[in-house]
């Protein structure tokens, strides 16, 4: 019997490499997404994507910087997602989640604890994976900083191979609902701010990087590790230097 597995967010960064890793596993990938003709924050095109769906893998995710549009965002698509899945007779839900999201009060991260608690608390048997930043993510902080520079927060975090992630998160979807898995992060800690200088200097970047240091309350909480997985949390094999060597 075929198995499918809907992945919002399947087009973003690791929704296309849980896609992948569906295909590689032998299942059936359903991509969720607006380009597909599906809205998960008005829940248009759920009903039929989810027909005949075994599990939903959520990478979804919004750009913002807004505590606001962060809760609304995931009420909104994880609101959508359980309804329709629950009418669809989806037997798992997976949700992507942060490491440090219910002790870090980074904007984004309130939407994430939100996400997390709607799952917790929704009609579908579930699990939820919270992993740490992506080694991706220096790219990312270069790229948004306003030319010429490159702005790395100054904070300590495992960062993780995504493609790690993606597979952690189709070995959850296909076995049996967990609630919260094990934390997943990358095999040692590193700084931002090392981690963005290597990445402009190894790919030629023209930017001049410049370490920010995190004010406030949140600023306090990075500093006493908030962002680092805990005990019993599951490592990855690939370092930021492999990620970057693979280019």
């Amino acid at each position: 019997m075929e198995t499918k597995i809907a992945v919002a967010g399947g087009t973003g960064l690791v929704g296309a490499m849980v896609v992948e890793e569906v295909r590689r596993t032998g299942a059936t990938p359903v991509v969720i997404a607006r380009s597909q003709g599906i809205d998960l924050t008005t829940g248009g095109g759920l009903a039929q994507a989810l027909d005949g769906v075994d599990a939903v893998v959520d990478a979804s995710n919004v750009d913002t910087m807004s505590a606001r549009r962060s809760v609304a965002f995931f009420e909104a698509a994880t609101g959508h997602l359980l309804a329709a899945g629950a009418a669809a007779g989806v037997r798992h839900h997976v949700a992507l989640s942060i490491v440090g999201c219910d002790r870090v009060d980074l904007p984004y991260y309130l939407g994430k604890r939100r996400q997390e608690e709607l799952v917790a608390a929704g009609p579908v048997p579930w699990s939820v994976l919270r992993a740490t930043q992506f080694h991706e993510f220096a790219a990312q902080l270069a790229a948004r900083s306003p030319r010429p520079f490159a702005l790395a927060p100054r904070m300590r975090t495992r960062p993780v191979a995504a493609r790690e992630v993606a597979a952690a998160l189709v070995r959850a979807a296909r076995g049996e609902p967990a609630g919260r898995l094990p934390d997943l992060g990358g095999p040692r800690a590193e700084d931002m701010g090392r981690m963005v200088r290597d990445l402009v200097r190894a790919r030629g970047i023209r930017r001049i990087v410049v370490p920010v240091p995190m004010a406030g309350r949140a600023g306090r909480q990075v500093a006493a590790g908030g962002l680092l997985p805990g005990e019993g949390a599951t490592l990855g094999s690939v370092t930021f230097d492999d990620w970057l060597a693979r280019g």
